[in-house]
């Protein structure tokens, strides 16, 4: 049978600059070690060839093997323990914190180093070692040369990496397998250093002490924040996630650490997540701000307002690359296969050059978050950004656009994207008093009350008897569901619970999952977070509170979404883990403990 773990099997490693997943039977099947976007020396979840560092008892997987696992507290540190028929051993595994990082130095600068740490607990358990590194993507098979110390490199390309053991190792010629055997009582360490092949030397951690130092950091970091509100344990660990999503020496967050994993088994709606999108901007500080983590609220403001820069005519771009670029091209790679055979792959996203009219509303709804903390007065860089903002979307709200689904096919006039432009101009006349003598209050007001006029006239659907998703459509779209969240109509509202009751029901599953629209083949795990607000905010404190704890328990085993959900097999679908999912929990998680919240 082909390698190919559900999604749901991987756990998620993060040093605040790249990220790994390591599956149930211990294999790392994805690691771009210089930070999110770069190219992959690990890729076997993309391709059975393109790389892996399995690490686990000899017999994994056959049967009398058992596995539990967990992320040590308040970390992203997995320890994995492996029962077998010889005996139980633990396997630790973590992407190094710089050593002494503390608090918000946590991935500043992080010595790209994969740490995985071998514990026996009973019996005498045989293991085994595979190591095959394939840089780029998998294209370049490295060669492998023994070093003195029991250690190995691997150069190929602008690569080098140096696999370090407190076994022997011995390289083959495009491998390195090592069995060994672990009795009770006995820790052995591993580290794979990375470094660029013209660049300085990999930096070389004692495994046991490294990985004791990185969850110091984890927890020192979490120790600086305080939630009170309801479901604590869920809303920090999924803060930690956000955290380790973040690329630290900018601030950004990833929409996820991976790219091209499918929608729909066999599709073709791959897309690359490892760029930060100005949509998940607002929901992100909020989520932020909820788990109360106003640093990092403050620093992904800043990245936001310096990577927008000045803007002219041209529309916003809907996402950047994490230290700012706009060019992320995409391409495809053709010699992967893709996650079960689910081409095309793709690196690089395309719908950076799309229009999306609800892009300002989310910047400036986030500025309007912030004002509290950002002082009486705005710095003129960021008064000019709201004031050209506002500007643009007086002046291009009536056009259609791709939407927050980034459709591919046409352009529509989308209900959410009308939404975001009132939000947009909503904010901006809240925020005038602070933004000088260019503010335009009285035309942005004006413009505000035509949209509203026009997404309550052309947004409702009689015959459907809901907003739908773009004006003069029957076809239902669950982004209505935002339409509470911000403010435009309150979740009571005749027509808006109405829209509540019908997406439920057509795009609703008996497990309280909701599909974005309804030839969607899973529940999109956003918009059931968005549903669970939706029902507190109308009322329905108790039927929220279900749905939540249906929602929540649909997570993997270690607390980890994905995009999608297939409700029928449970499956995770699309990019793993998924910044927005998480975000939804922390959001609906706070409306449950104040419905009243902003």
């Amino acid at each position: 049978m082909p390698y190919r773990p559900q999604l749901a099997d991987y756990g998620f490693l993060s040093d605040c600059r790249s990220g790994a997943l390591v599956g149930l039977t211990g294999s790392v099947d994805w690691w771009c070690p210089s930070r999110f976007d770069s190219p992959s020396v690990f890729g076997r979840i993309l391709d059975p060839t393109a790389g892996h560092w399995s690490l686990a008892p000899a017999g994994a997987g056959l049967p009398g093997h058992r596995v539990r696992r967990e992320y040590l507290p308040d970390t992203l540190v997995l320890r994995t323990v492996h029962d077998t028929p010889d005996g139980s051993v633990a396997v630790t595994d973590a992407l190094a914190a710089q050593p002494g990082a503390r608090g918000h130095e946590l991935g500043l600068n992080s010595p790209a180093v994969l740490l995985r740490v071998v514990e026996g607990l009973r019996g005498t358990v045989p293991m085994r070692s595979e190591f095959v590194p394939r840089p780029e993507y998998g294209l370049l098979t490295p060669y492998l040369h023994g070093l003195p110390g029991d250690a190995v490199l691997a150069a190929a390309g602008p690569v080098t990496l140096t696999l370090r053991a407190g076994v022997p190792l011995r390289p083959g010629d495009s491998r390195v397998v090592t069995p060994f055997r672990v009795s009770a009582g006995q820790t052995i360490g591993f580290d794979l250093s990375y470094a660029p092949a013209y660049g300085g030397p990999p930096t070389l951690l004692e495994p046991v002490a490294a990985l004791a130092e990185t969850v110091r950091a984890w927890q020192a970091f979490r120790e600086t924040h305080r939630y009170d509100g309801r479901y604590a344990p869920l809303v920090r660990h999924s803060a930690t996630v956000l955290q380790g999503l973040t690329y630290a020496p900018s601030g950004a967050v990833v929409a996820a650490p991976t790219t091209s994993l499918p929608e729909r088994i066999g599709g073709d709606r791959n897309y690359d997540y490892r760029y930060s999108w100005l949509r998940d901007f607002a929901m992100t500080l909020r989520a932020f701000w909820v788990a109360a983590c106003p640093d990092e609220a403050s620093r992904l403001f800043a990245w936001v307002a310096r990577s927008i820069g000045r803007i002219g005519d041209a529309p916003v771009p809907v996402m950047f690359g994490l230290a700012g670029e706009r060019d992320i091209s995409e391409h495809e790679l053709d010699h992967l296969a893709g996650y079960a055979d689910s081409r095309p792959v793709r690196v690089g996203n395309d719908a950076w050059r799309q229009r999306q009219l609800d892009v300002p509303g989310e910047v400036i709804s986030a500025v309007w978050r912030l004002h509290h903390l950002l002082g009486t007065e705005l710095d003129v860089e960021l008064r000019e950004m709201v004031i050209d903002l506002a500007g643009q979307v007086a002046a291009t709200w009536h056009l259609p656009d791709r939407g927050m689904w980034e459709t591919r096919d046409v352009d529509r006039h989308y209900v959410s994207s009308k939404v975001l432009c009132w939000v947009a101009l909503d904010r901006a006349v809240r925020l005038a008093p602070r933004l000088g003598d260019r503010a335009e209050p009285a035309r942005w007001a004006r413009v505000r009350d035509e949209i509203r006029a026009a997404v309550l006239e052309q947004g409702w659907n009689e015959r459907v008897g809901a907003y739908t998703g773009a004006f003069g459509s029957p076809e239902l779209d669950a982004s209505v569901l935002f339409l509470p969240v911000v403010h435009f109509l309150p979740a009571d509202d005749p027509r808006m619970r109405a829209t509540i009751g019908v997406v439920e029901r057509e795009l609703g599953t008996a497990d309280g999952l909701v599909r974005r629209w309804s030839t969607d083949p899973a529940g999109f795990v956003l918009c059931s977070f968005w549903l669970v607000e939706c029902l507190v905010m109308a009322g329905e404190h108790e039927r929220g509170r279900v749905l939540f704890e249906k929602v929540v328990a649909r997570a993997n085993d270690v607390g980890l979404f994905a995009e999608q959900i297939d409700p029928d097999s449970g499956a995770h679908l699309g990019n793993m883990p998924q910044a927005l999912s998480h975000i939804g929990l922390i959001n609906a998680a706070w409306r449950l403990t104040d419905p009243t919240t902003a």
